[in-house]
C-alpha cells in the first residue's frame, strides 16, 4: 500500500509540476512530495547510466518503491 501511495503521489507531482525525471535536477526532484534529497541524488545517479522510458522504471532506483520497516 505504501508503494502505491508513493508512486501515485510521485506521478501526480510530475503531472502537476511538469518535472521530467530524465532532466530534473536534484533540487527539482527533492521538491516533490515523497522525494527527499538522498532519493533525488539516487535518481540522478541512476539516470547517468539509464534513461527512464516509463515512469514505473523509477522503481529500478534503489530505495524507490521499497517498503521501509
Amino acid at each position: 500500500m505504501k508503494v502505491f501511495a508513493f508512486i501515485s503521489g510521485f506521478l501526480l507531482s510530475v503531472q502537476l509540476f511538469g518535472v521530467n525525471i530524465n532532466t530534473a535536477s536534484v533540487e527539482e526532484l527533492s521538491s516533490l512530495k515523497g522525494i527527499g534529497e538522498k532519493t533525488a541524488v539516487k535518481i540522478v545517479e541512476y539516470r547517468k547510466e539509464h534513461k527512464f522510458n516509463r515512469i514505473n522504471e523509477i522503481k529500478n532506483v534503489r530505495g524507490v518503491g521499497e517498503e521501509r520497516a
